[in-house]
């Protein structure tokens, strides 16, 4: 073994896009990789502050979308441009509409899409955790209703060479293969 530092490679990282809306009902979009399914039904993300963050400060709502390996170019701009400064969803030339379900953006470009209420906000921390109370997929990913990985093609963030990476192939049978070894 040898020593590769103490930077952390945790993965996967997922590339999630949180879609907002200000102050003036323009939508926002920020690309962000630390976040996890903390509960049924609950999403958790670690935010530092940006205009999402003030965004979903005002709203009470956010939505969630996944990078996918035909979104990498739009996804990885979400995140290396401000809000502040540029309307990212015109500049990228997404579409969206308002979430029948929370105050937030859907961002068509997108083929899996969270809606989103602000359960907790800490700003000392950054940890922002979601009620997901409705989903959006396009049939285009869907295998007898439901949402098919492989048709998805999720992508993640890999730290150790600032790539975006597809989740690959099924490799086993979750709470099956290892009943082998009972």
């Amino acid at each position: 073994m040898e020593f590769t530092g103490k930077k952390s490679i945790i993965t996967p990282e997922g590339v999630f896009i949180i879609g907002t809306y200000d102050e003036n009902g323009i939508p926002n979009a920020m690309n962000a990789a630390w976040g996890m399914q903390s509960d049924m039904g609950e999403i958790t993300l670690m935010l530092a502050k940006h205009k999402t963050t003030d965004n979903f400060e005002k709203t009470g709502a956010f939505t969630v979308a996944f990078g996918t390996a035909d979104t990498v170019l739009i996804s990885d701009y979400f995140g290396v441009e401000t809000g502040n400064k540029v309307n990212k969803i015109e500049k990228a030339g997404c579409h969206v509409h308002k979430s029948a379900h929370v105050n937030a953006p859907i961002i068509e470009e997108y083929p899996l899409t969270l809606e989103c209420k602000v359960k907790s906000w800490e700003p000392e921390t950054g940890y922002l955790i979601g009620e997901i109370v409705a989903s959006q997929a396009d049939k285009s990913i869907l295998t007898d209703g439901k949402v098919d990985l492989g048709k998805l093609k999720p992508i993640i963030f890999d730290p150790s060479f600032n790539v975006y990476r597809i989740v690959g192939e099924a490799v086993g049978n979750a709470f099956r293969d290892g009943l082998k070894l009972k």
